[in-house]
């Protein structure tokens, strides 16, 4: 593949199930050269389970803007790179953003293969109001700050999506309880793998270790004030 253009391609790969990988997708990891990855860990066992050796290079939250610029040298000395994140989407709550922008910044030629991504299908699987949504990553570890950052969404008919720890579910809905008051919301676990759940309920209702085991990946959609639905509580 020598001679042509510099150019990385973004593969959004499964959040758990590798049968959502696309043919696209193989296509792209088989032809780059180089894979830039979040955790060579993670990366190296889709790695096996396509039957590919590829060199890695890693970029993740300490990674310095050095260590970037010597991976886009490789890239313009000849090397077609594909950059993954640990499971979805490249760039959505992920450090491989810095990556992308310099790449426009010296003039490295950006594709992407479409794929699966947690925000998006937990909302689909919420059944909440999808037309309009703020997706807002992981909030602060600390109730004041969770606070700060849903106080714009109080009066805000958007849906709300974000990323949590399980460990901190009581945290982020005492203080989000505070700020939206009573809204529905979703807990979306292990989305795509065997104990996939979805958890529907309304603040400030925190469920159980029971209700919801204190493990695996959450995505958390929390609905935006719906008009009606506020009526309703009010009853």
């Amino acid at each position: 593949m020598g001679g042509e253009e510099p150019r990385v391609v973004l593969v959004a790969t499964p959040l758990g199930n590798l049968g959502d990988l696309s043919p696209r997708a193989v296509s792209a990891l088989a032809e780059a050269e180089l894979w830039i990855v979040e955790d060579s860990r993670i990366s190296g066992k889709l790695a096996s389970h396509l039957g590919l050796k590829k060199p890695m290079r890693i970029v993740h939250d300490h990674t310095s803007p050095e260590q970037v610029k010597r991976i886009l040298d490789e890239i313009v000395g000849g090397k077609p790179a594909a950059l993954l994140t640990d499971g979805g989407t490249p760039v959505v709550s992920d450090p491989g953003a810095f990556l992308v922008d310099q790449c426009y910044e010296r003039g490295i030629a950006v594709d992407s293969i479409p794929g699966p991504s947690a925000p998006t299908l937990a909302l689909s699987l919420s059944g909440f109001y999808g037309q309009r949504y703020a997706f807002l990553g992981f909030l602060g570890r600390k109730a004041g700050d969770i606070r700060k950052e849903l106080t714009p969404f109080a009066a805000s008919p958007l849906t709300i999506l974000l990323f949590e720890s399980p460990h901190r579910v009581e945290t982020l809905f005492e203080a989000a309880h505070e700020v939206l008051g009573r809204r529905r919301y979703a807990i979306c676990r292990e989305m795509t793998k065997a104990f996939q759940q979805i958890y529907r309920e309304s603040l400030p209702h925190v469920p159980s270790a029971q209700q919801l085991p204190r493990k695996g990946e959450l995505t958390i959609v929390i609905e935006g004030l719906r008009r009606k639905l506020a009526d309703d509580f009010k009853e």
